[in-house]
């Protein structure tokens, strides 16, 4: 894991190779995913084609980076064989949710999404709205999801300055600190309160966790990364 001071990351649009040589396949995945869930929705988004750390000699540290365009069928038939190579990471934020008495908030994807069951922070791939001038603002992507996912506005938490990167092969998690001034039992029956008033909620269930302990084989691989870190001290 690697804390930086800002993110700066570009939209330069470009093919995907992978997603045009693989046409066939992605088309007949994509088929048989909307047979088994039929209420997901072939967007776009945007995936990350370059991108690393760099330290100016002051020693602040941005991660600078750039991303392109794809179709959401793509990245899930990706996802899905297992993320091989392919000229791209999945570079998403996620809001790491914590209570004023220290349990980390987290939500677990309902049935009719592409990650049932999943435990996530509220979080997301970018997409092009998350364009603004010609750059990704992952910062805005990851107020966006907090808000769609739970309920909760941004007047209503506090976010911590800077990221926390947790980064692997085809993975780049930008970490944002999230604070609420509530407890973890308060602030998940106000989600648990925002979801069932949602039609088509994104989560089933909100959860809470304290220790090592608690981090379970369904937290996402990210999440439980961070998690372990922070939470081991």
């Amino acid at each position: 894991m690697v804390e930086v001071h800002a993110v700066d990351c570009l939209f330069e649009p470009r093919p995907w190779p992978f997603a045009e040589e693989r046409a066939g396949d992605i088309a007949a995945h994509w088929a048989d995913a909307l047979r088994r869930k039929p209420k997901m929705f072939d967007g776009r988004v945007l995936l990350m084609h370059r991108g690393a750390v760099e330290t100016s000699p002051d020693g602040r540290r941005v991660f600078r980076g750039a991303y392109l365009e794809t179709s959401f069928s793509a990245f899930l038939f990706w996802r899905d064989i297992g993320l091989p190579p392919a000229g791209v990471r999945n570079g998403f934020g996620m809001a790491c949710l914590s209570s004023s008495d220290g349990a980390f908030v987290l939500g677990e994807m309902g049935q009719h999404t592409a990650n049932a069951g999943a435990v996530y922070f509220a979080s997301g791939t970018p997409d092009p709205g998350d364009v603004r001038d010609g750059c990704v603002d992952i910062e805005g992507s990851i107020g966006r999801e907090l808000r769609e996912e739970t309920g909760l506005e941004a007047s209503a938490v506090a976010f911590d300055p800077g990221m926390t990167l947790v980064m692997d092969a085809c993975r780049v998690g930008f970490m944002k600190r999230v604070r609420s001034r509530e407890t973890a039992d308060a602030l998940v029956a106000r989600i648990h309160a925002f979801l069932a008033r949602d039609p088509e909620p994104e989560l089933a269930r909100m959860h809470a966790i304290r220790s090592l302990g608690e981090i379970g084989p369904a937290v996402q691989v990210t999440a439980a990364a961070y998690l372990r870190a922070v939470l081991g001290g």
